[in-house]
């Protein structure tokens, strides 16, 4: 392990972990949207998985940018969301109504670890005065709150839809 001793190696390091993290969702974003009911639901997942495409191809040009090559570090945030929702589904079995409720709750905490990122890469692009960055990592951060505040839509009808039930 090589010691990280500037906050250039901090913006790399924490561009690593988004990184792992988004190429991981574009695995993982397919198949929530085969397994959830709510059609809603299973669009709103295929469009962010278009987003997140972009968000990987973003990354890359910010790293291009800094000279140094795309890849991921492993990110144990992204893989606790990620296992935390496999275990649910195979130790409970849900009904289709109860699943789609799980996953919003699973996206909207996937949602805020990568607003959480990139609210920090952001702020560390700029201080870093690399304006390019910034732009880059600001587009992944608009649609990455976009698609908390649909998830969020989805899950408030949902909740609404099983009180009336």
């Amino acid at each position: 392990m090589s010691q990280m001793t500037t906050p250039a190696d901090l913006f790399v390091h924490e561009l690593q972990d988004v990184y792992f993290a988004e190429r991981t969702l574009t695995k993982v974003l397919p198949k929530l949207a085969d397994e959830v009911n709510d059609e809603e639901l299973t669009e709103a997942f295929r469009h962010h998985l278009d987003e997140t495409r972009q968000h990987v191809a973003n990354l890359e040009q910010v790293f291009a940018g800094l000279g140094v090559s795309a890849r991921g570090a492993k990110c144990p945030g992204i893989e606790g969301i990620t296992e935390e929702h496999d275990m649910f589904m195979q130790e409970n079995d849900p009904s289709d109504e109860v699943r789609d409720m799980f996953v919003t709750g699973a996206a909207a905490r996937t949602e805020h670890y990568e607003i959480a990122a990139y609210t920090g890469l952001v702020g560390m692009a700029r201080s870093l005065g690399d304006r390019n960055a910034q732009e880059l990592l600001e587009e992944n951060l608009k649609q990455e709150k976009k698609a908390l505040e649909k998830v969020e839509s989805i899950s408030t009808r949902l909740l609404k839809e099983t009180a009336k039930a």
